[in-house]
């Protein structure tokens, strides 16, 4: 059966016309997904059947380096005789949400868990696990069997900063050895700059993608103008920066109950994102947490219209063109199983 769902990924992405995403562009839409945030979270599949997201943010690893995984109701089942979730039913979304042009990557770390290193040997050796366990390498147990992801979000929220560029040196050692596809380090550093966990890494590893989280603190996008604080991120991303190319999102809640502040609506988040764009180069595009919240929301449904208006990258309806497997249509309970957190 894994061969199969292969080949119709690879068949969607030929006949489909789904546009591939493109890190380059300022009207990107990453949101994340796997917490059940607004307590009615469909499978992975059924949110890349439009074109309303470009990256999807599977969350989380809540636990490294003995790994722990939290999808909610997403995924509740684990390999025989270990605490490590087997998630099939996602591995094949996975596949169909690439195959629809969308980028699909993993966070690591969260507002809750037991994560960290303890030096940079461990992060190394954690590095080649990853690799082996959710890309190209091998591993007897893989969470997502045969699917290989797009790139690790680094969502860190506790604990030393101990390791992480170590850690992301050598997992792009590993990237670098297939040339196969593109894969993508991003981070979801607090908008307070320098961030208090991700500062010294930001400023000394490779990241493609950073998702400010522009709420819960006073910099939010609440506080537009006056001390919304993009303008320090594009600073960060011009001058000290490794990668000088790296794109700044806008991370906003995707509706009122998804963060303890923050929050603005899709006109007045329109409005922001244009201000941005014509002032900032290194804007990226808009995240939100999380997916459930702002498809219920219909914040989601905003952003992108707003996106397509004024970004760079327009959309061509790819993702409507081609049917998700069927497994996507039969894993959509809404069960509120426990989240590891309420917010990145």
């Amino acid at each position: 059966m894994k061969p199969a769902i292969g080949l119709l990924a690879a068949l969607a992405a030929s006949i489909g016309g789904a546009a591939a995403f493109d890190v380059n562009c300022n009207s990107n839409y990453a949101s994340y997904y796997g917490q059940n945030s607004a307590r009615n979270q469909k499978a992975l599949g059924e949110y890349c059947k439009d074109a309303t997201e470009d990256v999807i943010v599977l969350a989380f690893m809540n636990g490294f380096p003995n790994i722990l995984l939290n999808f909610a109701n997403a995924c509740e089942t684990t390999f025989e005789g270990s605490s490590l979730l087997h998630c099939p039913n996602i591995a094949k979304d996975i596949e169909y949400c690439q195959s629809q042009g969308k980028a699909v990557i993993l966070s690591m770390g969260g507002a809750s868990g037991a994560y960290g290193f303890s030096g940079d040997s461990d992060a190394i050796a954690f590095a080649d696990t990853v690799w082996n366990m959710f890309f190209k390498g091998k591993a007897d147990q893989r969470p997502f069997d045969d699917a290989v992801l797009d790139g690790i979000d680094l969502d860190i929220e506790g604990g030393s900063g101990a390791g992480y560029p170590a850690f992301i040196n050598q997992l792009r050692t590993h990237f670098a050895s297939d040339s196969s596809k593109k894969y993508y380090i991003a981070a979801a550093p607090q908008c307070p700059f320098p961030d208090s966990y991700l500062g010294t890494t930001l400023n000394s590893a490779w990241f493609d993608m950073v998702y400010v989280q522009f709420y819960n603190n006073y910099c939010g996008v609440n506080a537009y103008p006056t001390w919304f604080n993009f303008g320090d991120w594009d600073n960060w991303a011009k001058t000290k920066s490794i990668n000088k190319d790296v794109k700044v999102f806008i991370g906003v809640p995707g509706s009122p109950s998804a963060a303890s502040s923050g929050y603005v609506d899709g006109a007045t988040l329109t409005s922001i994102y244009n201000s941005v764009r014509s002032k900032y180069s290194s804007l990226g595009g808009i995240m939100t947490w999380d997916v459930s919240q702002a498809r219920t929301s219909g914040l989601s449904g905003s952003i992108r219209a707003a996106l397509d208006a004024g970004g760079t990258c327009k959309h061509d309806g790819g993702g409507s063109t081609t049917s998700a497997p069927s497994s996507t249509s039969t894993s959509t309970s809404t069960s509120t199983s426990t989240s590891t957190s309420s917010a990145p």
